[in-house]
């Protein structure tokens, strides 16, 4: 298992697991269930993908979710 992750990699990770933590927010607090689970898929992610275009490329479809899915 090859755990190295470079620079960009690392701060991709904490730029969509911060976005993540305000969806997991958002949705816990309006009893809403499609933002709650993009925000854990958000924060969680990161750690399984390593090649970076699939983490941007990912990343950007889970946030649009919410917009497309409405509770």
């Amino acid at each position: 298992m090859n755990l190295e992750m470079n620079t960009t990699q690392l701060l991709l990770s904490l730029l969509f697991s911060s976005i993540g933590i305000g969806y997991f927010i958002y949705g816990r607090k309006q009893k809403k269930g499609v933002p709650f689970a993009v925000g854990i898929a958000l924060s969680v992610y990161t750690f399984a993908i390593t090649n970076t275009i699939a983490i941007i490329v990912i990343g950007i479809i889970l946030m649009l979710i919410p917009k497309f899915i409405k509770d």
